[in-house]
Formats: structure tokens, sequence, C-alpha cells
């Protein structure tokens, strides 16, 4: 969690486990070589309360002559105003107060004062309403900049503590307020349990988070492997092949039995999805398991360009076989681009040399250009790209994007056939088509990309000298 020199920012509520954490710290920062700071964050929801847990917090502070640093929000506005209930609304203008504070002030560590007790508490929750295994994982003792070192500490412990050396703290009266979830948790069904079921309730949660924190790294491990071999990504658009999604990769084999039971490949399905939607959110959002299934659904079966919206501004569009995972922020959506800004045009020009090279940056690609001898040598063959009878292509000679109207008659072909009808039956999407590359002379088109080339600029016996076309990368 630290390293001697850290700069360590604890967060400091008032209440009993953050003061603890603030005096264990302040005991140990020269054994551990710390340089510490406090920040609080008034949430202001308990009126006057509030602002005396701030002033509570920098006389300590001030005590300990360590620096404070302060920040506020109407928590209660921002719920209303984003449709967030009052705990997410807390909890999320809380973290990023912390992490502007950290950016800020150049702080290595921000430790928070979770408890084992929070921990368990968490997880009950979790199982209450419905979670998998990564709900199970819970507070993760490291997250990002943030550590919880007392993560396996009782609550109780902490408070006998505070007792032992005169230290007060504030208490919250919210914690009291039974309508809440995890104050019913806290106050009824723990001590229920530990009383009449298993006294280490508290201590096996603990664990069975940790165990299912181990689980998700493996899992973890195991989908980012299974992503860079099926999902391409380009500006926060992520493409994936429904047929290779559905299916396990090599090795991890259907299992016997019954065929609506799950496969070994089902967990590793619905994890790459929930990753997919994570690296396309925004704003957040987290997909239930009907929103797992939808998707699946639209793998499976779904019909060419049907949408799916999910949380976090998220659309999802099947689109020939394959599933496109993009941003889609419904208050301001993306006005179409222009018609130039969908063609290019880059004239090619031999005179004086036998070689080009073209860099489309609208693609991230180069064509490389060459006129060479026809036939080519015995020893040498063409292993990629095309070739064109050179003495058959008239000025201008351009290579340039698809337009509305491209037609040529393709090698083997008897009749004509329109180029957007090609790249259909190729499965390339309209937003693909509109920059897709065509080699055209004199306003014919002499070849289109991944395409056969026109019938009357293919070599021939006749032919002596040829243009060589290769698209590569970058």
């Amino acid at each position: 969690m630290l390293r001697a020199g850290d700069r360590v920012a604890l967060a400091v509520s008032g209440g009993a486990d953050s003061v603890a954490l603030l005096r264990l710290f302040h005991f140990l920062r020269a054994e551990l070589g710390l340089a510490l700071s406090v920040v609080h964050f008034n949430h202001q929801l308990r009126g006057a309360e509030s602002d005396e847990d701030e002033k509570f917090v920098t006389s300590l502070a001030e005590a300990l002559a360590l620096p404070l640093i302060t920040g506020r929000a109407d928590v209660a506005f921002a719920a209303r105003r984003n449709h967030w209930n009052l705990e997410d609304a807390a909890r999320r203008l809380r973290y990023q107060f912390f992490e502007d504070a950290r950016k800020q002030n150049a702080i290595a560590r921000l430790a928070t004062a979770h408890t084992a007790d929070d921990q368990a508490e968490t997880v009950l929750a979790r199982i209450i309403r419905g979670t998998g295994l990564a709900g199970l994982s819970a507070i993760h003792p490291v997250r990002g900049h943030i550590i919880r070192p007392l993560l396996e500490v009782r609550r109780q412990e902490l408070r006998e503590y505070l007792n032992s050396i005169h230290q007060q703290w504030r208490e919250d009266g919210s914690n009291a307020d039974t309508t809440r979830l995890r104050a019913r948790l806290r106050s009824k069904l723990i001590p229920e349990l530990e009383q009449n079921f298993s006294a280490s309730i508290v201590t096996n949660l603990n664990t069975l988070a940790g165990l299912a924190r181990d689980e998700e790294l493996f899992w973890k491990a195991l989908v980012e492997s299974r992503c860079a071999e099926i999902v391409t990504t380009e500006s926060r658009v992520q493409c994936v092949d429904a047929a290779q999604l559905l299916s396990p990769p090599s090795g991890m084999l259907k299992q016997k039995g019954d065929s609506q039971c799950s496969t070994p490949g089902d967990a590793l399905t619905q994890r790459i999805i929930r990753k997919l939607h994570a690296d396309a959110a925004l704003h957040g959002g987290e997909l239930s398991h009907n929103h797992v299934d939808r998707v699946i659904e639209l793998a499976r079966g779904g019909t060419n360009g049907h949408v799916l919206h999910l949380p976090g501004s998220v659309q999802l569009r099947k689109q020939f076989g394959r599933l496109i995972f993009s941003h889609s922020d419904k208050k301001s959506p993306a006005k179409p681009p222009a018609k130039a800004a969908n063609f290019f045009c880059y004239p090619i020009d031999f005179s004086g040399n036998r070689s080009a090279n073209i860099p489309l940056p609208e693609l991230g690609r180069t064509f490389r250009l060459k006129v060479i001898d026809w036939p080519m040598p015995g020893r040498e063959t063409i292993q990629e790209g095309v070739v064109l009878d050179a003495e058959q292509l008239r000025p201008p000679l351009v290579l340039r994007s698809c337009k509305p109207g491209d037609a040529y008659r393709p090698s083997g072909r008897r009749r004509p056939r329109k180029l957007s009808r090609m790249l259909m039956t190729k499965r390339i999407g309209r937003s693909e088509r509109a920059l897709w590359p065509v080699l055209a002379s004199a306003d014919r088109i002499a070849w289109a990309d991944g395409m056969p080339p026109a019938a009357e600029f293919c070599v021939t016996q006749r032919t002596r000298t040829c243009l060589w076309i290769c698209g590569n990368q970058g």
C-alpha cells in the first residue's frame, strides 16, 4: 500500500473509524516515513451537524499540525438533479473531491477508514440486492490511488483504541436511521447472525470477499487475453465478431449433459460484454444481468442494424455479424459529418520515380504503389497486394474514397457491378463504405481495396509493365 516518502492524504469525516485512522497514521508517520495531510468533505446533508463535523476535523488537524484540505457540495441537490439515490450521490461527489485534491496536491495515496465491519455489511447488502462474483469482492484494499489499511480491523477495536488515548469523535446520527439498508444490517442483521448463527460471520464474510477478489483477478487476466484476440478498438468504438464473442476459446470445451446448461464459455462471454460496456461508458452506469442477456440475444439472432441503448450512454449496434459498442451522448448528439469530411482524393504522380507512398490519415493506412517489369523474374512473386496493367492506366490517376454510384466490371464478371453492393456482400458497414479506398484512372475505377481489379486493367500476356499496389496500417 505504501512506500517510505509517500505523500498520503487521510480521509477524515470526524467519525470514530476515520479519527482512529488519523491517530494511528500520525503515531506511525515517522516509522513509516510518510508525509501526511487530512482531507474532509462536507456533504451538507445534516445542516449544522455537518458544519460541526467540519469544525471538529479542522481543530483535530490543527492540533496534530497536519495540512487540511476541505471541500463541500450540496449532495441532496446533486442527487435530485441527476436522478441518483442519496448514498450514490454522496459517494460520487466525495470521491471526485478526493481525486481532485490528490491531483492538485501531488498526493501519492489517499487512505479511507473502511473496516472489516464495513466489508461484511457491503457483502451482505450486495447478496440481498443480487450480485455476481465481482460484487462479492466488495471493498478492495487497494484500488488505484485509494488504500484501505483498516479493512481487516473490527470497528469495536478502533473505538477501544480511541478510548485508550482519550480521543473523542463525532457520531453521525444518520447511522441510526433504520430506513437505510446499511443501518439495518449494522444494527439488526449482523448482531442476529453473530448471536444465533456464527460468531465469526464478519470474519467469514471478509474471507468470502477476499476469495472473490482472487477469482476476479484470474477472470480479469482471461478477459484481457480474449479481448486482445477478438476485439478491435478505435476512438472508443469497439467491435467484436458476434460468433467469436459467443464461442469459447480453444480448450474451453462445452460441458457434457443438458444443452440448456451454462458452458464455461458463457461466463467468459458475460465478462467480455461487461468490459466492452465499461470501456465505452463515459458517465458510469452498470449493466444488470438482464442487460447482459439482451446483448447475448442480439449477438445470437438480432437483425442487422438493430440498436440497444445501455446504461452509461452506451450504444450497441449489430452490423453484418459484428457488435459495435460506442458512447452515445443523448444530451448532445453528434451531428453527422459533412459530406466533405467523408471524402478524400490524393493524386498519384510517377514522373521521375517508379514508386509512390500515399498516406491516408483518414484511415490510418499508407498505400504503396510501384511500377515494376512484367512478367516478374522467376524468383520474385507477388505475395500481397494487387497488380494492374500500367500501360492501361491514364491520367489523372488518383487514390480516392468511394463515391455514390461507383461501379465497374470486376475481373471474371460479364457485367459491371455497383461497388456499394460489392461492399455490402463483403459485410462492410455503411460508415466504412464511405471511406473505402478506390484507385481511379481518368475517372474510371481500376481497382477497389479488397476487391478484384477491373477487367480492363488486369495483366495479360501482352503486359510489359504493371502497377503493384499494397496497403498497410500506419
